[in-house]
């Protein structure tokens, strides 16, 4: 966009400029010659700049960029085309200004942030991450350079150690501050007082963070040298090699023992269990405590012996390093053989770095190694959190940085700017430091610290930890709080509740029938040969004579729903004490296991081995299991046995898990599949109860999964076989081929059962979700459940109060779909609201704004489907579109991007491992405890900071205004009115231990605060720490510091010691007593601080006599003085103080009374 100078006429230009700057002239003839040099400057900048960030920026897809329209009350005159909004963005975009104003009020900002960020990208350009192919025990043939496996996680090195330590010190103001005042005490005409004075304080500050820092670092450091130096075995051709972790290069075939480490993402290449597979614990990874079956790629184990490793061609293709943990494609290659083998490998076939080998030996091929591995690839570096305290302190430290400033200048003016002014401003900006106090920092971080140790020590919620020990006033100010629904309010330990068939219902109560039908169905059998039985439809087929038609349907059905339960799944049989032995039979295996309380049931969600449990408890148990086979044992101790020909593992796009058997005993071939409603709902035969039903049971709190099977012929499996091993071989778009080749299987599936699982709620998370509702808290639940299930939950919960409604967001696709929605919800009031992830993505595109004002206004919201990423971003906007604090609690490893999105985070830990509770802010045990950790410990976290803080400024602005009113009535000199230890003493030994004594203080009882959660309502106000009471405290400061000092220069008789002695002593016993005034419940370790305090101040009186006149200090008249200046200075707040309570006692005062 170009235009004259002297004109209102534009010719649109398409240029890189565009949308950065434009209009580029000011339409105006005033326009300055120098915005045209200004500009011939930044224009090169530009155009090298805009292609990559604003170009980039605005031809993303228009829809994701539309301007936010008003919501309409009316649905009249909406027209539902997307089309209508297409020319929306890019011409509103056009109109808006890029001039001189917008240039100088910010618009620079934005031009050298995009320059800095366009060179930063072009010096420090990221390698890129590429597939390769790696050879068996051939490290020397890859083709490029891949990073150490070495772990690192220090900070700093031995050079770089103190410069980042002082850097990330003095990068605040308040400590940049003190350097600047302490490093002008060099200069000879600002010097003021003792260097000692003004270092002292800023060494030990300093000091105490680069030991703090130094020890967190050397911790660091040894725990990765301990990483780093663990011992592996490696093959190589003249045998087996110790090597340490960080030498391991891609290439190396790696031989990891049980309950060892895996060092590097690895291709499971052989197993010294017979089945070729192994289990895996991935707890440190994804946080599941779940074991996870590998398998050992076919062609290498096959090999006579682990040396033949090296007597075959064969190498490895495996896809670019990326983040998803789930999946991975590759495939393996044997070139010395005729024809060439090709095997394809997925999820299963690989060993990630930082998972455990929890059976057999394993040995790996290594391909990805260091910061390629992805347990490094998902490692995000969590952001250091800052609490809104800290925030609104820094801001009162700027404004007393400018008071102080403005004092200095009014002192120079009223000497009338008179010789080397300039000199002394700064020389009173030096004497005035003590208004911005360098013990603020340290007070409040000794007092965090004492909080999290109170916390931890609590009886009443044991197993708490805090792991961030600087936010824990942010436990006080929360208004919203986003949970987990599994795991966290439910207890993650599935019970099979309810098995539908459509036409007959069982619940907990009937189970008994089942296992008489089971029982019946299998007696009516004929044994055939090799030990197994006609399965399938056999009961059906062979009735007894006695038995009724309907009842004959009912058994028969219950078989078959029972049978494909106990094949359709992912669970193994676990022995603790070597059964499973390949030298037994199995049938004596079965024997000897079948009432053992050693066999247990391992498996990637609770919900599999809910299932499998049943089938156990209706007299169909699953025996043994391993990577070609199944073994299921009848009520009548026969044992069965099913040949696993193809297995389909449960993904959160599918929604579903299948398998295809062969029974031995009859040959059949059946394909089972199980899975969630929506996605099983288009692929069964039709049916008019399954809809219904899964809302039946949703309603009822169950989780719920359809049950089908398919009958397939020999030739329809090998037709399908052939299409699928194909389909598994392919190098580009494999997932969506292998997609396609099952989905020709899923149709037409025989619908068997409905099955419910219910999980358990939480030990009192009734009564704790309504004391923080009480408390003023929002809750948003986000889950990953159906909304049918997170909705009955939310009920049972009583996240929804019994007078409050429910309003379900209908799915929606398009902007004008939301439009509409948006506004049917605008009408409902004080409604709960309901919505998928899905409809949340489509709102969130268009109408973000609306929506999270509206759904804020809700008493809760229920946000179900939602993944990881999905949890995080509604932190994050809540966090944007509101000033308030948000707090997130989770249990498992798809909750940490939540966690650490939200001002603070809670983990639990829980069944799913403790991935939640170590990336936590706080980790608790239980939910319940959640109420007392908020309500009691936020509370006073926060109260006795705002008091220690506002106290702590108080001292420094106390002596301040003592000292601006001696240098106004001496001439205004820039003299300090006390020097040396007086200095130091005042804020360390003196008052130091009174003032610190108040992180003991408690407004409240923790029983009165349990009782009356309404009082947190009054802390997220944040009236304890504002500028109204800092200006209280300024007002207090100035009295005192007036009353105190003219009192001393009135009453002081001969000598100028005795001000300084005078008005000393009473500063020091104001003190005291201000502390006694604040304090509003006594500990005895409060009177303990108050009585040493006095105490040193006594006895130094007798020791420092370059600052007081012993012989007069131990008269009379110098206590009749002293006591008198002090009661002048402290009986009027007294006095408010009683009058306040009398007549404006606050909330809490009329509870306790």
């Amino acid at each position: 966009m170009a235009t004259s100078p002297y004109c209102d006429v534009r010719v649109h230009i398409h240029s890189p400029l565009e949308g950065v700057c434009r209009p580029v002239w000011l339409l105006t003839p005033l326009l300055p010659i120098a915005w045209q040099s200004c500009f011939a400057v930044l224009r090169p900048l530009c155009l090298m700049c805009s292609q990559t960030e604003w170009t980039h920026r605005y031809s993303e897809d228009d829809s994701s960029n539309l301007d936010e329209m008003p919501l309409m009350m009316s649905e009249e005159g909406f027209e539902n085309e997307e089309s209508d909004y297409q020319a929306l963005p890019r011409t509103r975009l056009n109109r808006r200004p890029r001039g001189p104003g917008w240039f100088l009020m910010g618009g620079w900002r934005m031009l050298c942030g995009s320059c800095c960020d366009c060179l930063a990208r072009t010096c420090w350009r990221k390698k890129e991450l590429k597939a390769r192919s790696v050879w068996l025990g051939c490290p020397e043939k890859c083709e490029e350079k891949h990073p150490r496996n070495a772990i690192k996680n220090q900070k700093y090195n031995f050079i770089t150690f103190v410069p980042g330590v002082l850097y990330q010190q003095f990068k605040f103001f308040l400590n940049l501050y003190f350097l600047v005042v302490a490093l002008s005490q060099f200069v000879p005409s600002m010097s003021i007082g003792y260097l000692y004075t003004y270092w002292a304080p800023l060494v030990f500050v300093l000091s105490v963070t680069m030991v703090r820092e130094a020890v967190d670092e050397v911790r660091r450091f040894q725990r990765d040298k301990e990483m780093n130096g663990q011992l592996y075995e490696k093959l190589t051709v003249r045998g087996k090699v110790q090597v340490k972790s960080s030498d391991i290069q891609v290439g190396d075939m790696i031989i990891v023992e049980k309950n060892q480490r895996i060092p590097a993402d690895m291709i499971f290449l052989r197993t010294s269990e017979k089945n070729g597979s192994c289990f895996i614990r991935t707890d440190q990874l994804d946080g599941e405590t779940d074991w996870k079956l590998k398998i050992a790629v076919v062609c290498t184990q096959r090999l006579a012996a682990v040396g033949d490793l090296f007597s075959i061609r064969a190498f490895v293709h495996a896809q670019k390093p990326q983040l998803d943990i789930h999946s991975f494609e590759g495939n393996f290659t044997r070139e010395d053989s005729d024809p060439q083998i090709h095997e394809s490998l997925n999820i299963e076939n690989t060993l990630w770095a930082s998972t455990v080998v929890a059976s057999g030996t394993v040995i790996g091929l290594v391909i990805y190694t260091g910061k390629e591995t992805r347990s490094v690839l998902n490692t995000s570096s969590a952001k250091n959190k800052v609490g809104l305290l800290d925030l609104e302190l820094n801001r009162l430290t700027k404004a007393l940085f400018l008071a102080q400033v403005v004092l200095a200048f009014v002192m120079v003016a009223l000497q009338g700017f008179v010789g080397q002014w300039l000199r002394n401003l700064c020389r009173f900006i030096v004497l005035f430091s003590s208004i911005i106090p360098i013990s603020l920092r340290v007070n409040l971080d000794m007092g965090k610290t004492a909080y999290a140790w109170m916390i931890m020590k609590d009886e009443n919620i044991p197993g708490t930890v805090v792991r961030t020990s600087t936010i824990p006033e942010e436990l006080g100010r929360l208004v919203y709080l986003l949970t987990d629904k599994t795991g966290t309010l439910t207890q993650n330990e599935m019970i099979f509740k309810r098995l539908h068939l459509g036409t007959v219902s069982y619940g907990t109560d009937t189970m008994d029938e089942i296992q008489s039908h089971i029982i019946q169905s299998y007696a009516q059998v004929v044994p055939q040969p090799a030990n197994g039985v006609a399965g399938g439809a056999a009961p059906s087929r062979k009735p007894t004579a006695a038995a009724p038609k309907v009842r004959k349907s009912v058994v028969s059905r219950i078989h078959e729903a029972v049978k494909a339960i106990a094949l359709c799944h992912n669970v193994t049989p676990v022995y603790e004490a070597g059964a499973g032995d390949g030298g037994e039979t199995e049938a004596a295996e079965a024997e000897q296991d079948f009432n053992d309380h050693s066999r247990t049931y391992q498996a990637s969600s609770p919900d599999e081995v809910a299932l499998v449990r049943w089938t156990d408890s209706v007299g169909l148990t699953l025996v043994h299991r391993d990577l070609a086979s199944l073994q299921l044992r009848t009520p009548s101790g026969q044992v069965l046995t099913f040949h696993i020909l193809q297995i389909f593992p449960f993904t959160s796009e599918s929604k579903r898990m299948g398998i295809i058997v062969r029974e031995e005993a009859t040959g059949d071939i059946t394909f089972y599949m199980k899975g969630a409603d929506v996605a099983m709902a288009t692929i069964v035969q039709y049916n008019d109860w399954l809809d219904e039903e899964c809302g039946n049971m949703a309603r009822e709190g169950l989780r719920t999964l359809v049950v089908a099977k398919k009958s397939l012929s020999e030739e329809q499996y090998q037709d399908f076989e052939s299409r699928y091993s194909q389909a598994k071989l392919s190098v580009h778009d494999r997932s969506l081929k292998v997609a396609a080749v099952v989905e020709s299987l899923e149709r037409e599936l025989e619908l068997l059962c409905l099955t419910g699982v219910e999980d358990q709620l939480q030990a009192d998370v009734r009564p704790t979700l309504e004391l923080l509702r009480n408390a003023g808290i929002k809750i948003w639940m986000l889950t990953g459940d159906k909304l049918e299930t997170a909705t009955c939950i939310a009920k049972s919960s009583h996240l929804v109060s019994r007078s409050q409604d429910i309003h379900v967001f209908k799915p929606v696709s398009s902007r004008g779909e939301a439009h509409l929605e948006l506004n049917a919800f605008r009408r409902k009031h004080d409604c709960v609201l309901v919505i998928s992830g899905d409809s949340l993505e489509v709102c969130l595109r268009y109408y973000e704004h609306e929506f999270v004002e509206l759904a804020c206004q809700c008493p809760a919201v229920v946000c179900c489907r939602c993944s990881p990423t999905q949890k995080a971003q509604i932190v994050t906007l809540l966090k944007q579109h509101t000033s308030n604090r948000t707090c997130a609690i989770g249990d498992g490893g798809n909750d940490v991007s939540m966690i650490q999105a939200a001002d603070c985070g809670i983990g639990i830990e829980g069944k799913e491992g403790k991935q939640a509770s170590l990336a936590a802010d706080f980790s608790i045990t239980q939910f319940k405890h959640i109420g007392r950790l908020l309500v009691v410990h936020g509370r006073n976290s926060y109260k006795r900071s705002a008091a220690l803080g506002q106290f702590v400024m108080h001292r420094g602005m106390i002596i301040s205004a003592m000292q601006a009113v001696f240098s106004s009535i001496f001439y205004f000199a820039s003299i300090p009115l006390y020097q040396g230890f007086l200095t130091v003493g005042y804020s360390t030994l003196y008052t130091m231990f009174p003032v610190f004594s108040l992180v003991l203080d408690q407004d409240v009882q923790p029983e009165m605060a349990l009782l009356y959660p309404e009082l947190y309502k009054d802390l997220t106000k944040g009236r304890s720490l504002s500028f109204k009471t800092f200006l209280i405290w300024v007002f207090i400061s100035i009295y005192q510091g007036g009353v105190l000092m003219y009192g001393a220069l009135v009453l002081f008789e001969s000598e100028f010691l005795h001000v300084v002695a005078i008005s000393f002593t009473a500063l020091i016993l104001t003190e005291l007593l201000m502390v006694a005034l604040t304090v509003r419940t006594w500990h005895w370790l409060m009177v303990l601080a108050q009585g040493l305090s006095l105490l040193f101040y006594v006895c130094s009186l007798f020791f420092l006599n370059e600052y007081f006149d012993l012989p007069f200090i131990t008269t009379w008249v110098f206590v009749w003085k002293v006591l008198a200046i002090t009661l002048l200075s402290c009986l009027p707040l007294y006095i408010i103080k009683y009058l306040k309570r009398k007549f404006s006692p606050p909330s809490y005062s009329k509870l306790s009374s």
